[in-house]
């Protein structure tokens, strides 16, 4: 057996054993939304206009027990979704998943990513959230996912970041260490890391950042052992992340949680230093907000593309006038009040005047239109735009 198909023998017992996530099956639709398994609303993101259609095909690399699975066929009900996994274990709560909460617009299959040319077709959208990083070979994997994406689709791809994950690497260490010749066997490993942190002072670093920003979710074993007994985890930093990202052959569109990566939010009290940071390349800008903010970087989102991706700005009046608007389908409470839930489920307030135009929106009428019927002005559509409140349909010319 291979280096590669030990190291993946060894994921697949860990997902057998801990099927991933261990969140509970439920009888409806999952609650909520996320955005970035949004068709509408993640083309929006990437292009800045809403996709000219939604019977498109979704590929879940790596889906694990499905539960982003269920979430992309609920939020993109004309999709044919597709589900991969190497842990049969987790393909099967994946599809018992499913089937109770009705979302029957779905496909699973018991492949790796490196497997993946075995799928017909292309898609017009993968997700690949936690995956790449415990591949043992992460550029042939999103390689071969890209042979996969459609012209003009987009990929959505999650990876741990080293700097922020940098006491979760030594327990890592610690854990493997006590284990011995136990390594692998993974119920032992979540044994004594929960053991370990019991008995740690409790101004330990390791036990305090546990407790600060992991300890919630790592009540459930499933998480824990994900977290601190994996048998292959790599961590990137931007440098190491971008190279990744050259090699898939892609266009990187823009990290999906783009206010982590605003200079401003740390160094804003200094105009000066901001200034002189905008000589920096956009990589150079990222490196330096991750080693000013490293707690912070515990993974990176983002989008890549396949040319052609064709954005809009909306600079131009005489298109923004003549296009279609039409509320994001990830917002809330917006009908009830001018301050709501936009699509990080973070409250916005929008000023009277956009708020009115937002609530003329219905996906029939120009802005041009609309506008004769509400005080509000193009800077207030540029303004719901901007914050993916509205999404604008180009007109046919």
């Amino acid at each position: 057996m291979s280096d590669s198909q030990t190291i993946s023998a060894a994921v697949a017992k860990l997902y057998n054993t801990y099927p991933f996530p261990p969140e509970p099956l439920l009888d409806e639709p999952p609650p909520g939304y996320n955005w970035r398994w949004n068709w509408l609303a993640a083309y929006n993101f990437c292009t800045g206009q809403k996709p000219t259609r939604q019977n498109v095909r979704i590929l879940d690399a790596g889906c694990g027990t499905g539960v982003g699975t269920e979430y992309l066929v609920h939020l993109n009900p004309e999709a044919s979704v597709v589900g991969i996994d190497l842990s049969s274990g987790a393909l099967a709560v994946a599809k018992e998943r499913c089937q109770k909460s009705g979302a029957t617009g779905v496909e699973f299959h018991h492949l790796s990513l490196f497997d993946v040319e075995q799928l017909p077709g292309e898609f017009d959208l993968i997700n690949c959230v936690g995956v790449l990083h415990h591949t043992p070979d992460p550029i042939r994997g999103i390689q071969a996912l890209a042979k996969k994406l459609a012209p003009g689709g987009i990929m959505h791809i999650f990876v741990y970041g080293e700097l922020g994950r940098w006491e979760i690497k030594l327990m890592q260490e610690a854990i493997a260490l006590i284990q011995g010749d136990k390594r692998g066997d993974y119920t032992d490993g979540v044994a004594v890391g929960r053991k370990l942190f019991a008995t740690l002072p409790e101004d330990n670093r390791l036990r305090k950042r546990e407790q600060e920003r992991w300890s919630w979710e790592n009540q459930r074993d499933g998480y824990f052992a994900d977290m601190y007994v994996h048998p292959q985890e790599i961590d990137y930093n931007v440098n190491t992340l971008f190279e990744l990202i050259d090699a898939s052959g892609l266009e990187f569109i823009g990290f999906s949680n783009p206010q982590i990566w605003n200079l401003e939010r740390l160094i804003g009290q200094a105009p000066e230093l901001i200034e002189r940071a905008k000589s920096l390349s956009d990589r150079q800008l990222y490196r330096l907000i991750e080693v000013l903010d490293p707690s912070s970087i515990t993974h990176y989102e983002f989008f890549l593309g396949r040319s052609p991706v064709i954005r809009e700005d909306w600079t131009s009046d005489t298109k923004l006038l003549s296009a279609i608007p039409e509320p994001s389908p990830c917002i809330q409470g917006w009908q009830d009040s001018k301050q709501f839930f936009n699509h990080d489920y973070q409250v916005v307030n929008v000023t009277e005047s956009a708020w009115q135009f937002l609530l003329a929106c219905d996906g029939k009428q120009t802005t041009q239109e609309i506008l004769q019927s509400v005080n509000a002005s193009l800077d207030d559509v540029r303004s719901l735009q901007k914050q993916q409140i509205i999404l604008l349909t180009p007109s046919e010319e």
